[in-house]
């Protein structure tokens, strides 16, 4: 049932998606207040956000350092920064990056902000977290704004991603990483342990939508 009624509301639901974030919308968590604009991956009505809100509630992030690697609105940042943490936010979008600027002004926070395609303009080895909300629809962006949602016909996002993390693994970075049922976790995982990377489940959170799951990347 839960799978038919998935499939005819998910065109609806994309529509509907569309349509609310095809103008700039007014965002609050935790009493930080940004605006969400068109072509910025939007924390509000998306689960594995919030999932990794929740997650950062638990953690002393005071004095440590985090990288959110692919930060969209920065939300994670911001609130990470709040909590005390030294945060580099990245992302490959330069209009998300332009308004976590605005954002982070806004809210009296700092952050060191960085336009780079996963690491490639990332020097610092180690991280003490690091936190990725990755794409993971199997299909070709065609737009900045898309890849926030797609990641290759081949998974490509990930085939980078896993060739490049190893060093900060190593180097004992807490590597974190949100996936949903509605992607292909085994092909992600398959991918992972080429790369002599493995994805240990560290929670689960179900609703009637979908169950996702956050890992730490660890060494195989």
């Amino acid at each position: 049932m839960k799978t038919f009624l998935k499939k005819i509301s998910t065109p609806f639901m994309q529509w509907w998606f569309k349509t609310y974030y095809s103008k700039p919308r007014s965002y609050s968590y935790n009493n930080i207040n940004l605006t969400i604009h068109p072509g910025v991956f939007p924390p509000k009505y998306t689960f594995s956000t919030k999932i990794l809100l929740k997650h950062l509630e638990t953690l002393d992030l005071k004095s440590k350092t985090l990288l959110e690697l692919g930060c969209g609105s920065g939300i994670i940042s911001l609130i990470a920064n709040k909590k005390g943490a030294i945060v580099t936010s990245s992302d490959i979008n330069g209009n998300a990056l332009n308004q976590l600027e605005k954002s982070a002004n806004k809210n009296s926070l700092k952050l060191h902000i960085l336009k780079s395609d996963l690491f490639n303009k990332i020097t610092k080895i180690h991280f003490d977290y690091i936190i990725i909300n990755p794409p993971y629809y199997p299909k070709k962006p065609k737009s900045i704004d898309e890849s926030a949602w797609y990641c290759g016909e081949n998974y490509e996002y990930f085939v980078n991603l896993f060739q490049q993390l190893p060093c900060y693994v190593k180097s004992k970075s807490y590597v974190l990483m949100i996936l949903s049922e509605n992607c292909d976790i085994e092909k992600i995982q398959t991918i992972a342990h080429s790369n002599n990377l493995d994805l240990k489940i560290i929670k689960m959170n179900t609703n009637f939508w979908e169950t996702n799951y956050l890992f730490e990347i660890i060494e195989k």
